[in-house]
């Protein structure tokens, strides 16, 4: 990703609808898709696309009437950038301390933990 778009917590909704579908879908599709989960009017789900493609978060294609919306960004990279900025704010940009806390404060599988661990031992053989 060339630059940091900052996305707010209502474009996320509309972003993973766009990152789960299989093509890109037109402003009633992703209307529908949110249907059940907000009950937001579609003028504020077509204010929503259009500020995201003024981020440069989406692309549209114009074919009549009718937008159809793309990610220009995947989903990993957006949450690279939230991450940074969660790290920054909250740990004042401390990994560890992050991790730590995390660590402590989350129930784990023992699926989760032999990763973990697995990670962990890995980190210790690098140089």
């Amino acid at each position: 990703m060339a630059k940091s778009i900052n996305i707010s917590d209502a474009e996320w909704e509309v972003m993973r609808v766009l990152w789960a579908a299989p093509a890109a879908q037109t402003a009633n599709q992703i209307v529908d898709a949110l249907a059940g989960k907000r009950s937001w009017n579609p003028r504020t789900v077509k204010t929503l696309l259009n500020r995201l493609t003024k981020k440069g978060a989406l692309a549209f294609e114009a074919k009549g009437k009718t937008y159809w919306y793309r990610p220009r960004v995947t989903q990993d990279e957006c949450v690279k950038v939230e991450s940074r900025s969660f790290l920054a704010r909250v740990f004042g940009g401390d990994e560890g301390a992050m991790l730590v806390h995390f660590v402590k404060n989350t129930q784990l599988s023992p699926q989760e933990l032999a990763e973990l661990r697995r990670i962990l031992n890995g980190k210790e053989k690098r140089p």
